[in-house]
């Protein structure tokens, strides 16, 4: 393995496991770096040097950024968090403040960070989460508001109110305009997927948001200053609705067809009840085996994945308010 395959593995093993309990991230270290105790070495300084030797996380953001004051942290990942804040003025509302992390103010972390800012900036659309205002905290950490969605995701909301196949491809449609729009504009998401697809409810109706542009590209124009290299050789995106381009790694025919075939990963659960693949077989299949599943496997039919749910299909009709046989249809 090459360094620069060596450290983008390492770090793709950080994002993966830098949020999981201890057990299940020895779990997947032991299964992910059998035979090659350099990586794991390699993948666990970088885990110790995310926490301080309390188990705390340091430079914890203060109660109140600028004009925003932090409520509760809603979401983490490897690089950056998000919390529910409360803009205190000149306008009084609920935003989304995301923040890169403490420590994780690396060249290409911020470039990734800017990039989502700027891709924001240049969307408006009523089924895409909007961008408000940018700054920096006092330890030079960079920050961006942007509107706070109250929602759960599309497969969540869709199961809860159980929607029919009907009203489902009603609520999905908008997620497609709001995906055309940010094509339009020149911005690839690359990361659609439920829990990226908010449903809140307006007035009497839901209302579908896309979020987290962190991984977004533009296809024709620069959207930062910032050199950000060309991701060969990395994992961008999450395994079970990543187009073969995707997971190829070296990003030369990603374009907007694989936003699409997201979508239609996202789709098919939406019908179906199940992804095309199983998560949970595909994520311990090994890195290698899952790349070559999703580029050489032609996933089943949607008939065929509800007939082989078991005790599942029943659920999953149920949800539809149909019967078994109708949602196989």
């Amino acid at each position: 393995m090459s360094p620069e395959n060596f450290h983008s593995r390492a770090k793709e093993l950080f994002l993966e496991t830098c949020n999981l309990e201890d057990e299940e991230r020895g779990r997947v270290l032991d299964r992910e770096c059998t035979g090659d105790s350099i990586l794991r070495r390699e993948v666990e300084e970088l885990l110790a040097h995310d926490l301080d030797p309390a188990g705390t996380e340091p430079g914890s953001p203060p109660d109140r950024i600028g004009s925003y004051r932090l409520l509760q942290k809603v979401g983490e990942g490897g690089m950056g968090e998000v919390w529910e804040a409360e803009q205190l003025g000149p306008i009084r509302r609920r935003v989304a403040l995301k923040l890169v992390k403490w420590g994780m103010d690396t060249r290409e972390v911020l470039a990734r960070f800017e990039s989502e800012r700027q891709a924001l900036a240049l969307m408006n659309h009523p089924n895409i989460a909007t961008a408000h205002e940018a700054g920096s905290t006092e330890d030079g950490r960079p920050y961006f508001a942007m509107e706070f969605v109250q929602g759960v995701p599309i497969t969540e909301y869709c199961d809860g109110h159980r929607l029919n196949t009907r009203e489902r491809l009603a609520l999905f449609r908008e997620v497609c305009d709001g995906v055309q729009h940010a094509h339009q504009k020149g911005i690839l998401h690359r990361d659609i997927k439920p829990s990226n697809i908010l449903v809140a409810v307006e007035g009497d109706r839901p209302l579908p948001k896309i979020i987290d542009f962190g991984v977004a590209k533009a296809v024709s124009q620069r959207l930062t200053e910032r050199t950000l290299f060309t991701e060969l050789g990395q994992w961008i995106g999450t395994p079970e609705y990543m187009s073969p381009e995707q997971a190829e790694l070296t990003g030369l025919d990603v374009d907007t067809r694989t936003d699409v075939y997201s979508l239609g990963v996202v789709l098919y659960e939406l019908l179906a009840g199940a992804q095309p693949f199983d998560a949970k077989e595909l994520r311990t299949a090994g890195f290698d085996e899952m790349r070559r599943r999703i580029c050489e496997d032609e996933p089943p039919r949607p008939s065929t994945r509800v007939s082989s749910l078991g005790d599942r299909s029943q659920i999953a009709a149920d949800h539809r308010r149909t019967d078994i046989n109708g949602l196989a249809r």
